[in-house]
């Protein structure tokens, strides 16, 4: 079966929430797409730049914006392996991107359908074009390894803590 367009840019996405997962980050990567090309990348930053801003999607778009020679992003599509949250979410709307094409749904901060659908409220100037579910299954699957290991690690730092106190 031929790849979709759709899966062929979330692969991109993918290999950036790579590049986060080897930093450490939680796992979730994001391209801009504008006619047929890749004009942003990004993947979170949060702990390493020390910013809670430094989001996929939030840098992404910037380095699209700076590629573009504008903040108006009409005509482009972002690729997210994860449903973006409240401030990314904002960011799409004011960014006037077209498309938001998301892998994994995020029940607890997702502002793209999940919680909150802020991209398509009528009452804001800009609505986006949500395809959700694109290669989920491998979006959701490096988040969950990440978590497991992050859960594991706590639970390891918390026994050795008992057993450094017990002595």
């Amino acid at each position: 079966m031929r790849e979709s367009q759709d899966e062929k840019w979330m692969r991109h996405a993918l290999t950036e929430a790579q590049l986060a997962l080897k930093k450490g980050e939680v796992p979730v990567g994001a391209v801009v797409v504008y006619e047929d090309k890749i004009i942003g990348r990004g993947h979170n930053q949060v702990e390493s730049l020390k910013d809670p801003t430094a989001h996929a999607e939030v840098i992404a778009i910037g380095a699209a914006s700076t590629y573009l020679g504008s903040w108006r992003l009409s005509g482009a599509s972002l690729y997210v392996t994860l449903e973006p949250c409240a401030m990314c979410a904002g960011a799409l709307v004011l960014s006037r991107i077209d498309r938001l094409v998301f892998g994994a749904k995020d029940p607890k901060a997702g502002a793209c359908g999940s919680l909150y659908n802020i991209v398509q409220d009528i009452r804001l100037n800009h609505q986006v074009e949500i395809v959700p579910y694109v290669l989920e299954e491998e979006c959701s699957q490096i988040l969950q390894a990440f978590f497991e290991e992050v859960r594991q690690r706590s639970l390891e730092a918390k026994e050795g803590n008992k057993n450094g106190n017990a002595e």
